[in-house]
């Protein structure tokens, strides 16, 4: 006799937090601690109020091109609209 075992159908689907998909979540990550790097660089090199615009600004830009980037999916590539012919040697060659 076959066992029959439940089978979790989404295995195959990209890990989401707070909205970033798959690679977004860690480019999140990346614009938040480059935020807090160059903001507490500029708060003792310059001054505390600037550093905390600068913070904020690494962040909050970091964030909406990060939302913006994943709009355009996981998988994201460039399309052309020319057309490339492969000689026998594997070069490229643009009609």
């Amino acid at each position: 006799m076959a066992r029959k075992y439940p089978v979790y159908k989404g295995l195959q689907q990209p890990l989401i937090f707070k909205g970033f998909r798959g690679k977004f979540i860690y480019w999140g990550i990346a614009s938040l601690l480059a935020g807090l790097v160059f903001g507490a660089l500029t708060m003792t090199m310059i001054n505390m109020w600037l550093g905390a615009l600068v913070l904020i600004g690494f962040v909050v830009g970091g964030l909406l091109y990060t939302a913006a980037r994943q709009k355009g999916g996981l998988h994201a590539k460039s399309r052309t609209s020319k057309i490339f012919i492969l000689n026998r040697y594997g070069h490229q060659k643009h009609v």
